[in-house]
């Protein structure tokens, strides 16, 4: 039988990152919010932050939420409410800038899934370090994906889906900034295996 983390401390951040990014969908933001990099050039740099939360439309945010109630079934019990705010707004901030850093061609983005493949990233090293094998089994899973992602090219299905294209070079930016907020837990690993 599975024990799930039903404790508030648990489940509160999920359910708030789901309600924030559904609340940011139904008050129509988008125009003011997403990624555009025309209007980040003119000022605009809160679209670094806030593209990350709301959604090219209803599936989109709908398969994203997918994406976390996976990540709070893996790893609740990893975070506290503090840590998992901390965490996810990090990775807004580094997604955001990655993507205006590195991915010229992309000129409008949204959606969670960038800082989501960084949440999955973390926690899967977090497993590692408290000894869990499902860790390894996801560390190596995400970065098979990400490389087949770059390999393949983005899923047209899934674009389909979204009504947008998938945004794979967000996904590795997201996947290297989970390691960069891993490496404090790398470390202590490194520290504790014998030589």
């Amino acid at each position: 039988m599975f024990n799930l983390p039903l404790q508030l401390r648990f489940i509160l951040p999920p359910l708030c990152l789901m309600a924030f990014s559904t609340l940011l969908a139904l008050l129509n933001l988008n125009e003011l919010l997403e990624f555009n990099r025309e209007l980040i050039e003119q000022g605009q740099v809160w679209r670094l932050i806030t593209s990350q939360y709301v959604h090219a439309n209803l599936t989109h945010l709908a398969l994203n939420c997918a994406g976390i109630l996976l990540i709070w079934l893996l790893h609740a019990e990893h975070t506290t409410p503090k840590s998992y705010a901390i965490h996810t707004l990090l990775l807004a901030i580094w997604c955001g800038l990655g993507i205006y850093i590195f991915c010229p061609d992309i000129h409008i983005y949204t959606g969670l899934s960038a800082l989501l493949h960084g949440v999955i990233v973390w926690g899967a090293v977090k497993d590692i370090s408290v000894s869990m094998k499902s860790g390894s089994i996801l560390f190596i899973g995400i970065w098979v994906k990400i490389i087949h992602e770059q390999y393949t090219g983005p899923s047209e299905q899934v674009g389909q889906l979204i009504a947008s294209k998938v945004a794979i070079d967000a996904h590795l930016i997201g996947a290297v900034g989970g390691l960069v907020l891993a490496l404090p837990l790398i470390i202590k690993c490194i520290k504790k295996t014998p030589n």
